[in-house]
Order: structure tokens, then C-alpha cells, then sequence
């Protein structure tokens, strides 16, 4: 049966996440997430989406994407997985399909969603336990957004540059989207096991 066409809008940010083949790990070292981060970075750039948000565990990863026309999130996707999945399988001395499927992608079309997705994806390394707050967390786009640190994978969105005008202010609104009771609430639901 032949795959369904996905529709999206021009402008629009997408939450695009992807697993490895049987929930099995995509990133095995901090070598892979660093040519994982640049294979992205020259995807977006070559087929003009922005990345906006991400974070890359062990596996799966989570990216808020806009692309500029609605072919180039597939032509970015399918040239950042050829090109990761080639690297992988050299250095990782196997063969094979290193995802389970196609990427999934939803379309994020108000500003409430956003902020969601935001918080979703840069909280996903406390949920599972990687860490205790987002901004210990090496690999997603929080401490960029959260703390001003320097991060070439991500472009603004504009969501994000109207929280205030000067970096400092900006960073402080944003760090209040994660609100300890936030994290606290998160936290506890893990040790529950809900």
C-alpha cells in the first residue's frame, strides 16, 4: 500500500520526531550526537528549514522545524537520515535499517501549541532521566534559549525573539515557561511510574 502524501503549510513549525529500528539506541556516543547535530545543521541549511528547538536522546530525537515550502522538510529529512545512518553503520561496524519507519511530524499552528512543544521537547531529557533540570542537559537547545549560550544548530523563532527585547530579559521569560513546580510535577510522575 503506498504511503499517504503528508500536507504541510509554508511558515508553519512542525514537532518532527524519529525512533531508532525496535526502540533500539541511535546515538551511541557524544561523536555521534556531535555529526548527528552537523549532518542537521547542513540538511537545514541545503533544503531552507529552520530549526528552532531539539533535543537528542538515546533513542530518538525531537526537532521543531519550519521549513520554508512544504517539500523541504522531506528533502531535509531524507538527507540528514541518508547521511547519519551511512556514518552510524561505518563507525558502528552494522548494516540495516537504524530507524523504525518514516520520521512523524505535527504541524504546531498557535502559539499555545508552541510554547507546549517548547517545554515538551527540552523537558524530554528530565523525563527520562538523563537529568535534573533542562539546562544540564548537553544535547537539546535549552541552555540556548534558557541561558544565551552560543548553539549553531538553532534559528530563533519568532514566538521566541517577541518573549522580549534584549537577550538577558528574553532568556529570563523564556527560563519562566520551565517553572520548578513544573519540573517537580514531571519528576514525580516518573518515580510513580505515570
Amino acid at each position: 500500500m503506498a504511503r499517504k502524501h503528508r500536507i504541510f503549510r509554508s511558515g508553519l513549525p512542525l514537532h518532527v520526531t524519529q525512533r531508532g529500528n525496535n526502540r533500539g539506541n541511535i546515538f551511541l556516543s557524544d561523536a555521534d550526537r556531535i555529526r548527528y547535530l552537523d549532518c542537521l545543521v547542513e540538511a537545514a541549511e541545503r533544503h531552507d528549514c529552520a530549526i528552532h528547538c531539539y533535543a537528542l536522546m538515546r533513542n530518538h530525537f525531537h526537532l521543531l522545524i519550519t521549513p520554508q515550502d512544504p517539500p523541504s522538510l522531506a528533502k531535509c529529512m531524507q538527507s540528514l537520515n541518508g547521511k547519519y545512518v551511512k556514518y552510524f553503520n561505518r563507525v558502528h561496524e552494522r548494516t540495516g535499517a537504524l530507524y523504525e519507519g518514516r520520521f512523524g511530524a505535527k504541524v504546531v499552528d498557535t502559539d499555545a501549541y508552541l510554547k507546549v512543544c517548547y517545554q515538551y521537547i527540552e523537558l524530554n531529557p528530565v523525563k527520562d532521566g538523563y537529568c535534573h533540570s533542562p539546562e544540564h542537559y548537553r544535547w537539546s537547545s535549552h541552555r540556548f534559549h534558557a541561558c544565551g549560550e552560543l548553539d549553531r544548530v538553532v534559528t530563533p523563532h519568532r514566538a521566541y525573539l517577541n518573549l522580549a527585547k534584549s537577550p538577558e530579559a528574553r532568556q529570563k521569560r523564556y527560563r519562566g515557561w520551565f517553572p520548578p513546580h513544573l519540573i517537580r510535577s514531571l519528576k514525580s510522575k516518573i518515580k510513580s511510574g505515570v
